[in-house]
């Protein structure tokens, strides 16, 4: 015999409060993908395919196409950087976009380049090699967390909007490659060369994680108007050399960054007139709110 049911009524307190109950539930799972806006997803697909690329590079390098492999990873530092701005200029910013674009940036400007020049180069140093390639992708890994600490601070120095506190990590991605950009020009990747790739793989993840002040690029300096087309001009030309010489500008690039680094902590120097290691709030640990 079946037993009687007991209906609640729609308007009894038990109702609501299961009402309620499953409501905050559901909220709790975040929204729905059909309550997405395509607007939202198109950073969040941009960042997906800098994932993609990344670790295409990882296996490109791993059959030994590395030129391939470099130019994968230097396109996910290129997509990368734009689904920010992107995202900004449709209007679709958002925390899970946030927390996406910094585990790409480990990918990306970390683990890619890291296993990347570790194939072609670093495995010629042994071990040696493969301590370097995890010191550098540390290194990212604790820059990109420093970023985002100090990017949440809601008080922030006036020198911040100029500045980075240490190498930035798709700078570090484009540095670290220099030897690749050498053996792909005809260095032989003979042990003493991967030796010394070594030690220089140490010093790039040394700069990401100093306090060295980093011209950002991000002040609002506008170019005069008689120097527009002469800049228009300049980038072209560094864009042709780019296609057309590709590992020549590359090193070019890459040493002219590195030959700026001291000029620009000279110049953060003489606007703020102090080294930004005697400050607490550069998103190192147990620094004061």
């Amino acid at each position: 015999m079946e037993e009687p049911r007991h209906e609640q009524s729609a308007g009894s307190p038990e109702a609501a409060e299961h009402v309620g109950a499953t409501g905050t539930h559901d909220k709790a799972r975040g929204p729905r993908l059909r309550e997405i806006p395509l607007r939202l997803m198109v950073p969040n697909m941009i960042t997906v395919l800098a994932i993609c690329a990344g670790l295409s590079g990882v296996r490109l390098a791993f059959e030994n196409r590395f030129e391939l492999a470099v130019a994968m990873v230097l396109l996910a530092a290129f997509l990368d950087g734009i689904d920010g701005r992107i995202a900004r200029l449709l209007k679709a910013t958002s925390s899970f976009g946030v927390q996406m674009d910094s585990l790409a940036d480990i990918i990306n400007f970390g683990v890619a380049p890291a296993l990347v020049l570790y194939v072609f180069l670093l495995d010629q140093a042994r071990s040696l090699g493969w301590i370097a390639a995890l010191i550098y992708a540390i290194a990212v890994g604790l820059r990109l967390a420093r970023f985002n600490v100090m990017a949440e601070r809601q008080v922030k120095a006036s020198w911040q909007s100029e500045y980075f506190v240490g190498v930035p990590a798709p700078a570090g991605a484009m540095l670290v490659l220099l030897p690749v950009y050498l053996g792909l020009l005809g260095l032989a990747p003979e042990r003493t060369f991967a030796l010394i790739a070594s030690v220089y793989t140490v010093l790039i993840a040394f700069l990401m994680v100093s306090r060295l002040p980093v011209w950002s690029g991000k002040s609002e300096n506008r170019v005069r108007r008689d120097l527009v087309l002469p800049v228009i001009l300049v980038v072209v030309f560094y864009v042709a050399t780019l296609m057309t010489y590709t590992w020549e500008t590359m090193v070019v690039t890459a040493v002219a960054y590195l030959v700026s680094l001291p000029f620009g902590a000279r110049s953060w120097q003489r606007k703020y007139g102090d080294w930004p290691g005697g400050h607490g709030n550069d998103g190192l640990p147990g620094d004061s709110e």
